[in-house]
């Protein structure tokens, strides 16, 4: 089976699992989902991930869910630039989430940051998905 939008179905599975109050879940591996789980575990959105062999054989990601007195610490996870509808950021025009409570994942030329990270380089580049 293959995915016209893989980032946008790892992230659809995260917001699946917090709907159902889930610790995990899990989700086929690629380097930029990897990098998209590390940014969201060092920014404290998740605990971590682990790599992981399926019953076939394929790769998969188990990502642990973070809460906090009962809430999940992901209030909302949204895809901003979709396979159809490219959306770039110059490092001057940045979204701020929720007013710096949030961030923003962007793939730079320096590789896969939070929005935070992409001013301190000065770079900007492809804005992934909002995180909240």
């Amino acid at each position: 089976m293959s995915f016209s939008d893989p980032l946008g179905d790892m992230l659809t599975r995260i917001r699946n699992a917090i709907m159902r109050g889930r610790t995990s879940v899990s989700t086929p591996a690629s380097n930029l989902r990897g990098a998209v789980l590390n940014v969201l575990a060092d920014e404290g959105f998740i605990r971590g991930f682990s790599e992981a062999k399926d019953d076939k054989g394929f790769r998969v990601f188990n990502i642990e869910l973070k809460y906090y007195e009962g809430d999940a610490v992901i209030r909302e996870i949204k895809r901003i630039s979709k396979p159809g509808r490219r959306v770039y950021s110059s490092v001057k025009t940045l979204p701020q989430v929720r007013n710096g409570l949030g961030i923003a994942i962007l793939s730079t030329p320096k590789g896969v940051m939070s929005d935070t990270a992409a001013r301190e380089h000065n770079v900007g580049g492809e804005v992934l998905c909002q995180v909240s």
